[in-house]
């Protein structure tokens, strides 16, 4: 039987500063794919969280290119990827308390579904999402503007994803995904060093080293991202 631990979304809407015109968006918002009716496909959330997810990655770039306006594309993307990560989401369901309010089946509760990050996230979206359709972009920009925000002060922590922002500098540039080729593998099993080498077409490659291959290909990711100026490291980087 599927169920939410409390059916009083009125408490939600506080916590989100908004009172829904069309209350049945918030609860289709709170509707996990274990509830849905089986003979009504769309009944769930999944399409508002895919629509969440757009407003959300919009009202984030606009958030820190005004915040940041002399701030490099690389570093820009690499805060992007940070604050818009299942984790960060997942953080700021949590702290809707999105969990007792999410609709989901006794079997998929009983696991402990009110508490995983994936299923807080994408509810996470597609609550922004339900706020969009019910009162357009302003409405959830504001939303993410105010509940994101506190994560500006942990940004210098961000990990850096070199392969992320290279993949989207390419897009930008119009040119084919980077490419990555494992040159070496040296060592003992225990210890193993990897050198990898990524290339994107009319660049010349770049190589990188790690412990294991995703660690030498960031390396090597870096390492071009660097060469063509997008990236600008930081000291201890």
């Amino acid at each position: 039987m599927a169920k939410r631990r409390t059916t009083d979304l009125s408490q939600l809407s506080a916590r989100l500063g908004h009172t829904f015109a069309k209350p049945a968006l918030l609860r289709l918002a709170l509707t996990h794919a274990s509830a849905r009716p089986g003979s009504k496909p769309n009944d769930d959330n999944e399409r508002l969280e895919f629509l969440g997810d757009r407003v959300l990655g919009l009202a984030m770039a606009e958030l820190l290119t005004n915040r940041f306006p002399a701030v490099s594309e690389g570093e820009l993307a690499r805060w992007f990827n940070h604050l818009v990560r299942t984790e960060t989401c997942a953080e700021v369901g949590q702290s809707w308390n999105l969990g007792d309010f999410i609709l989901m089946s006794g079997g998929e509760a009983g696991s402990g579904g009110r508490h995983k990050k994936t299923i807080l996230a994408n509810t996470c979206e597609a609550v922004l999402g339900a706020i969009f359709a019910d009162a357009g972009y302003e409405a959830a920009r504001d939303v993410v503007h105010r509940d994101w925000e506190p994560y500006l002060d942990d940004l210098d922590e961000a990990s850096p994803d070199a392969k992320s922002v290279l993949q989207e500098w390419a897009q930008g540039q119009q040119l084919p995904l980077p490419r990555y080729v494992e040159i070496s593998r040296e060592g003992p099993d225990h210890a193993p060093r990897f050198t990898a080498e990524v290339q994107v077409e009319g660049k010349s490659p770049e190589r990188g080293d790690g412990a294991n291959k995703r660690e030498a290909e960031q390396s090597a990711a870096l390492a071009m991202l660097v060469r063509e100026g997008v990236w600008r490291p930081a000291a201890n980087d």
